[in-house]
């Protein structure tokens, strides 16, 4: 099927599960859409996470995506249910997937997450991992300072390195063999965090898994894209489309992204 896959988040973070996405299912087109004008979604209330998720699901619904993802976590612990309740087509978050891969390679059951405070006061890790293996035990810590070094192009900075060795500082004191980064952005801070940590730490993201569970469903539904054309892939912004250009092209390694800037009138997204 020629209909695209659409990919929400609160800012540039969810691009670490569209590039898994494109890595294990390279003939489906991409609907990406990033409010990195509201970004972080971590400490806002959970009404308002509600309503812009929505805006952003109800703009990708007009492109007749045939699937949606929200690579958010915030996002994912406030409105998955909802939003999959409501929608004519699979949807599906980040949490249960990033839990999966956790119990995966843990050897101890003891597991640590990383998240934004919107997150972690959710717990809905801690449930997760809980309703799967019940001799999990969790230790949280809330990563403030990691969603604004990302979307500010710092990820590689001496900064991001002293703010990751200090924000990490409880969680090495714990005996966690397997750490869940809890949040999408932070898969871009990967290398410093797994540094810090140290070999003897499993840090996971969830993109892999993620990615996975589309193909998985896609295969299912029958609605793989088959066709041999080159994916047509568009990203929206509400924030700096230059920014988001630099990041995104980055980190995809993709140079000639279309990326366009969507607007907020009224409580509806369009460009």
């Amino acid at each position: 099927m020629k209909q695209a896959i659409g990919v929400i988040d609160s800012g540039i973070g969810g691009l670490t599960v569209a590039k898994e996405i494109m890595r294990q299912l390279p003939n489906e087109h991409i609907y990406y859409v990033g409010d990195t004008a509201r970004c972080p979604y971590g400490p806002r209330p959970q009404e308002e996470v509600k309503g812009f998720t929505w805006e952003m699901t109800s703009f990708l619904m007009e492109w007749n995506i045939k699937m949606l993802v929200i690579a958010c976590n915030t996002a994912t612990a406030v409105v998955l249910d909802e939003i999959q309740s409501e929608l004519p087509i699979p949807v599906i978050g980040v949490i249960s997937p990033g839990a999966r891969a956790a119990l995966k390679v843990t050897k101890n059951n003891r597991i640590g997450v990383l998240g934004t405070e919107g997150t972690i006061k959710s717990e809905a890790y801690v449930r997760e991992l809980i309703a799967i293996n019940m001799e999990s035990k969790v230790t949280q810590l809330v990563c403030p300072k990691f969603v604004p070094i990302v979307e500010s192009f710092q990820y590689n900075s001496d900064i991001a390195k002293k703010i990751v060795k200090e924000t990490l500082t409880p969680m090495k004191k714990t005996d966690i063999d397997t750490l869940i980064l809890g949040c999408t952005h932070y898969p871009l801070l990967g290398p410093l965090i797994e540094k810090e940590m140290g070999p003897q730490v499993q840090v996971i993201s969830s993109g892999e898994e993620t990615a996975s569970e589309v193909s998985a469903i896609l295969h299912y539904k029958k609605t793989l894209n088959i066709e041999s054309a080159p994916p047509e892939h568009r990203f929206f912004t509400t924030g700096s489309k230059e920014l988001f250009g630099k990041i995104a092209s980055d980190w995809l390694g993709i140079s000639d992204l279309s990326i366009q800037t969507a607007s907020i009138e009224k409580g509806v997204m369009k460009i």
